[in-house]
């Protein structure tokens, strides 16, 4: 179980890295031997990332993007960054995450690229440095604030927020004189008119991302309209169960299996975009789910010949985007802490978080960076700048959300019960206690 659910957290790495990998919903996305950069510069900083410096020949833009922002950081500083990385072979060797736990709990490193599991692990253990004080903190939106705050501490930053989407075919909704919904009730009744014209699967779904619609479900009152902190002392104390939020997501999950609006057989063997996107540009299929990248000009839906739109998933407080995101975090221990954390607060300036946001078309986790996103992305685009969303991974909760969340939908895709799966999440909570 433990070892799924770093899989599972392994897919947000592989969003916010653009399709670094093949594709993002693959297991084990990075991972596997151990290259060093061979610098001789005198004044270094060690970086464990899962990809390598970008070489003149490697057209890659996520690299491309991340490495501009080193390089303004060294110009500026006169530092070398040095980076050390992991690839796995065939899936078979440790995970990233394996790797990144090992790494800091050694100090072999002086900042990281880490998933929101192991920056929530390691924050706990005191291992990662406070970044509040940082200059390039203070223009942080609050969303990222709250996901990456451990006891108290900003302990990762990332260069985006990752927001997951239903993206919709918005001519087959025309076709069919259907809104395009904004809660439960509203979704499953285009679903219905869908399925009754004859298309045999109104939502393409694969085995990664169909929590976005739980979390939708669970969590929107939580942040968006009561005292989001109150509510999180109370899940952390036990005083109030996980279940109480996720058993409404869960059920409504599986009345859309049942009804035949998505299929869970099928989707338990798809790969994110691999299994269901070829139906969804085909036009087989109205609705998948997806995170941002996926409609940039030249990623999986960017070129679709059809008006497609990007939207929030449906909760009673209308379309959610789903947030998750990375962060850089930084080593407590390392004898370089001070040249560390000059060197993030240039990668994480808004001049340099700028940089990053035009080239990759991505949400700038800075309040003052906005880019042009492409028209299919301006519904999603609104709702995140008017500070609507969810978020799927919150290193406040004792519980990490986005793998545990997933491993469980796939018990309820094998056809446990919802009542086995609220079970589970009883059972994690319980661990957590004291």
């Amino acid at each position: 179980m433990k070892k799924r659910r770093k899989q599972a957290a392994a897919i947000v790495m592989a969003a916010a890295m653009a399709l670094l990998a093949a594709s993002c919903g693959q297991e084990d996305s990075v991972g596997g031997n151990l290259v060093m950069d061979d610098s001789t510069e005198k004044t270094s900083v060690l970086l464990f990332a899962p990809m390598e410096r970008s070489r003149p020949d490697v057209q890659n833009v996520a690299r491309t993007a991340f490495d501009k922002t080193v390089i303004m950081a060294e110009e500026q500083l006169n530092v070398r960054v040095e980076y050390n990385t992991y690839t796995a072979k065939d899936y078979q060797e440790k995970s990233y995450d394996d790797v990144a736990l090992d790494r800091i709990q050694h100090g072999m490193d002086d900042f990281y690229l880490l998933n929101p599991d192991v920056l929530q692990k390691m924050g706990e253990e005191g291992r990662l440095a406070d970044l509040s004080g940082l200059d390039c903190a203070k223009n942080l939106r609050e969303v990222v604030k709250t996901a990456n705050t451990v006891d108290g501490k900003l302990v990762g930053i990332p260069q985006e927020v990752v927001v997951y989407g239903l993206f919709v075919n918005k001519d087959m909704f025309d076709q069919y004189k259907l809104k395009l919904p904004n809660t439960p009730e509203e979704f499953l009744e285009c679903c219905r008119v869908f399925k009754e014209h004859g298309i045999e699967t109104p939502v393409g779904a694969n085995r990664w991302w169909l929590e976005t619609f739980v979390f939708a479900q669970a969590y929107a009152e939580l942040y968006n309209g009561g005292d989001t902190a109150a509510e999180i002392e109370a899940l952390n104390s036990g005083e109030r169960k996980y279940s109480d939020y996720m058993r409404g997501g869960f059920a409504y999950l599986k009345e859309l299996m049942d009804r035949g609006y998505i299929d869970a057989k099928t989707a338990y063997t798809y790969e994110a975009i691999d299994g269901e996107g070829p139906d969804f540009l085909a036009q087989k299929t109205p609705i998948v789910m997806a995170y941002w990248g996926a409609a940039n000009s030249e990623t999986a839906y960017g070129k679709p010949d059809f008006n497609m739109q990007v939207i929030g998933f449906p909760s009673e407080r209308g379309q959610m985007p789903i947030v998750s995101m990375t962060g850089i975090s930084a080593l407590a221990g390392s004898e370089r802490l001070e040249e560390v954390l000059n060197v993030m607060d240039v990668m994480l300036s808004d001049e340099a978080l700028q940089v990053y946001a035009e080239t990759n078309q991505v949400i700038s986790p800075s309040k003052n960076v906005e880019v042009d996103c492409v028209p299919a992305l301006k519904p999603l685009n609104d709702l995140v700048n008017e500070g609507t969303y969810v978020l799927a991974g919150n290193a406040g909760m004792k519980v990490e959300q986005w793998g545990n969340t997933c491993l469980i939908v796939r018990k309820l895709l094998e056809g446990a019960s919802v009542d086995e799966c609220m079970a589970e999440f009883d059972r994690l909570q319980e661990e957590t206690l004291p």
